[in-house]
């Protein structure tokens, strides 16, 4: 009777190993289907971006066409900063960008006009139609506008999102998305260039005029981000997320603070030569108008001399002067002001009333 006890145990043991092992198993196939799974559904929302992405290219001409030559070229910029793998022998090629292209319809061959780069803004996001109404105040006073698709930009598929490398190399196509319009468009002033951007796109205006203070004359930095430690301790901690990313620095900046320093306007305020006019607001909901603040005592420690306002909770908060307000058209004025006095645009705007009529073709 013992015996039989023993090898009945000694059974059921064996039966729930075997039961817990197909278990198990079954727990690891169906981790592995789920894991699949969520990338086939992040590699569809890649290609969800593209076909948006190509979609709003086609409003641009809708939108636009009417004032403006609108072409959308390839170019290259630097490498990635650091290879995505150890085996990659590819690793030093120059990264491909795409690039827009906005030429006044006015303009004469024989004359040559003021630039403008304009870097979009949004950690992974790209130069939309939401410009539209920019792009033809800027087309209105003769301005040529060039706005680089940088690296980690989306509708271009999951490998450029992952070549992001944000307060980095992206300044770099940029910069790059400049030297092509000087150097293949004979109507392109060279001693005419401007920056201006708004929150990511400002902190690359931030980058560019202190980076390459040569290449520019003037810079506008619209609600800029402008230092990682003071805007990764106030957001929340799935914004880290973008940062620790394997692809992208793969570290927080607790275990690299250098790296994020590197990537902080902030840290080259002390390099400023050429005028600097920002602009932030109150109640802004994504760039925190302390961390602007931060930027702007900088800059006044390194004894520099800029222009800046702090709006008192202007309607729109992160987008306040972006909207099609007549609040926020007022402001655009003022900027449009700023970068006129260095860039001498053929027609600047008399009149805020002028400028509407311009982007609204109405008063």
């Amino acid at each position: 009777m013992q015996d039989f006890v023993v090898k009945a145990f000694v059974v059921s043991v064996i039966f729930l190993i075997v039961t817990l092992s197909s278990f198990a198993q079954a727990d690891t196939i169906l981790q592995k289907e789920i894991e699949e799974l969520k990338e086939e559904l992040k590699d569809y929302q890649h290609r969800f971006d593209i076909l948006e992405k190509s979609i709003d290219d086609i409003t641009w001409f809708h939108r636009v066409g009417d004032i403006a030559h609108i072409d959308k070229v390839r170019l290259t910029s630097s490498a990635r900063w650091k290879p995505k793998d150890t085996e990659d022998k590819f690793a030093d090629n120059k990264l491909q960008f795409y690039s827009y292209v906005f030429i006044p319809k006015t303009v004469k061959t024989n004359k040559k006009y003021p630039l403008i780069v304009l870097p979009h803004s949004g950690i992974h996001s790209n130069f939309s139609t939401y410009h539209t109404h920019i792009i033809r105040e800027l087309m209105a006073q003769e301005y040529i506008v060039v706005s680089a698709e940088y690296r980690g930009s989306t509708g271009y598929g999951q490998k450029t999102y992952e070549n992001i490398d944000y307060g980095g190399r992206e300044n770099d196509d940029v910069l790059e998305s400049r030297n092509y319009m000087i150097e293949n468009y004979n109507i392109v002033d060279k001693n005419r260039v401007g920056v201006m951007g708004w929150s990511h796109g400002g902190m690359i205006a931030l980058m560019q005029i202190l980076h390459h203070s040569d290449m520019y004359q003037c810079a506008f930095a619209g609600v800029p981000v402008s230092d990682l430690e003071n805007r990764l301790a106030s957001h929340k901690k799935d914004y880290s997320e973008y940062f620790t990313a394997p692809y992208h620095i793969g570290e927080s900046i607790k275990e690299n603070p250098e790296e994020y320093k590197r990537r902080s306007p902030t840290t080259y305020a002390k390099n400023l030569q050429k005028p600097l006019m920002i602009y932030t607001n109150t109640n802004d909901n994504d760039v925190y108008v302390e961390e602007v603040e931060l930027m702007i005592e900088t800059l006044k420690k390194h004894n520099k001399d800029f222009k800046y306002k702090i709006f008192q909770n202007k309607s729109g908060g992160h987008g306040f002067d972006r909207i099609d307000s007549k609040e926020a058209t007022d402001i655009r004025f003022t900027i449009y002001e700023f970068m006129g006095q260095y860039l001498k645009p053929a027609k600047p705007f008399k009149s805020v009333q002028e400028m509407r009529k311009a982007a609204y073709r109405f008063n």
